[in-house]
């Protein structure tokens, strides 16, 4: 992303001990069309937070870094398999507890949100694109507003129900170098709000998971096609007291390296691990 005012990136972090370990490290727009990537060893995408609202540019910018000589990660596949939020109905089927969620709705009105309202037993709904980032085009409803109709007109959409334990608890994220657990934080929203992420007020801490917490990421993580270079699994509580896969984020995630102490140096030797083993085959 070109411009990260008002948000919060703390990837510089990883760069001291990536240079340490004895790698140039480089910070590329993904919308740079003049860079050669055959000069890199590895592309390591960031914060491109900006990728849903320009996802056909944004492959054709990662297609040309798969082509050429460099790795990219996480992989192409893995960024085409994670970038619509099908990939939840997908794990699913094979066992995760997810949010309860209703797919593939016409353009939203007054009656379909009545429906949505009764089917999940809530006066809260959460609707969003199967693209987005940053909780943009995300929103927490009661009644019904006119202006879903030209929203989600052409943009395809989920509902689900507002998960009380947002508030109540926060929202866990789990992060994993390579398959390997990282660290752990706890993501509450400011009071009136429901929204988690830093940009729009919400509260940061580092917690301890649980065994249950860490059980289920690592299950989520077995059922990914490929082992990611980095990993970020975002659970809430359900009314069960279980724990429900909201988004696994493995193209652009927040890594929050700044919360824990060891977190940038365990980043930066996964990245090294990686260029070497390429660089040995």
């Amino acid at each position: 992303m070109d411009d990260l005012t008002g948000y919060v990136s703390d990837d510089e972090l990883a760069i001291e001990p990536l240079r340490k370990l004895g790698w140039a490290v480089e910070t590329i727009s993904w919308r740079e069309s003049t860079v050669d990537w055959n000069d890199f060893a590895l592309v390591v995408l960031r914060t491109t937070w900006d990728y849903q609202q320009f996802p056909a540019a944004f492959f054709a910018s990662l297609e040309r870094i798969e082509a050429s000589k460099t790795i990219l990660q996480n992989s192409l596949e893995l960024v085409r398999w994670n970038l619509n939020k099908l990939y939840l109905r997908e794990l699913e089927t094979k066992g995760v507890r997810i949010v309860p969620t209703i797919w593939d709705q016409p353009t939203p009105t007054e009656d379909h949100f009545q429906n949505w309202k009764r089917s999940f037993g809530t006066n809260e709904i959460i609707i969003k694109p199967y693209i987005s980032a940053t909780a943009e085009h995300t929103y927490r409803l009661k009644e019904y507003d006119e202006l879903l109709s030209e929203i989600f007109a052409a943009r395809p959409f989920m509902v689900q129900p507002f998960m009380p334990n947002i508030v109540a608890e926060g929202e866990f994220s789990l992060f994993y170098f390579s398959g390997v657990y990282s660290h752990t934080i706890l993501k509450s929203p400011k009071e009136a709000d429901f929204r988690v992420q830093e940009e729009h007020g919400g509260l940061i801490t580092e917690v301890s998971p649980t065994h249950e917490m860490k059980q289920t990421a690592e299950s989520i993580l077995g059922l990914i096609p490929e082992t990611p270079l980095y990993a970020r699994i975002d659970l809430v509580r359900d009314d069960s007291d279980e724990f429900c896969l909201m988004e696994l984020e493995l193209i652009e995630p927040a890594l929050y390296l700044r919360m824990n102490e060891n977190a940038a140096e365990l980043f930066a030797k996964t990245v090294d691990s990686c260029l070497k083993a390429a660089m040995a085959d």
